[in-house]
């Protein structure tokens, strides 16, 4: 699914969770408005896309490492896919090495109130706790190497120098978020 359809204007405030990690602690947002970005992922364990994306979002989360708080949540379903369960999250975050929280939405009011649509699905927040861009990652999920388009990356340098963000939402692709 590819979609610009998107629910949350650019400019809204960051919206509160208070989500249990697959380390066992819960986080909520309030603890990282002192960052000057933050990185709200909503992705999942089975996607194709959100697989896909991994490793490129990992490396812009330890470039981007002193600057902001990154965030993954899961959201889906996980009756109908237990593949994205708590457990199965636990396994992925481990053998995957997340460098930073993988959160559960048990029941997915935080992907309703971020109107999240896909995974991965990425909001950034700015200094102020705004909404400074959302949308994917790239512009090529099947190849890193191909991608033109770098739209996560370059919202995130373009925060990190002090400037606004030039392209403020891109194109998402990804899996539906699995609604129970």
């Amino acid at each position: 699914m590819e979609s610009e359809d998107f629910k949350l204007p650019i400019g809204s405030p960051a919206i509160e969770f208070d989500l249990l990690g697959v380390d066992g602690r819960n986080y909520m947002l309030k603890y990282f408005l002192d960052r000057e970005m933050i990185v709200v992922i909503f992705t999942c364990n089975h996607c194709p896309y959100a697989q896909a994306y991994e490793s490129r979002l990992f490396r812009l989360a330890k470039e981007f490492s002193a600057k902001a708080a990154f965030f993954a949540i899961n959201s889906n379903d996980d009756i109908k896919y237990p593949q994205d369960s708590f457990e199965g999250m636990k396994v992925r975050a481990k053998e995957k090495g997340f460098p930073y929280p993988y959160l559960r939405d048990e029941t997915q009011e935080t992907a309703r109130a971020y109107g999240a649509l896909v995974t991965p699905h990425v909001f950034v927040f700015d200094k102020s706790g705004r909404l400074a861009y959302q949308g994917g990652v790239d512009d090529n999920w099947e190849n890193e190497a191909a991608a033109t388009k770098h739209y996560l990356r370059d919202a995130l340098a373009e925060l990190a120098s002090g400037k606004s963000v030039t392209k403020k939402t891109a194109p998402v692709i990804g899996c539906s978020i699995k609604w129970k």
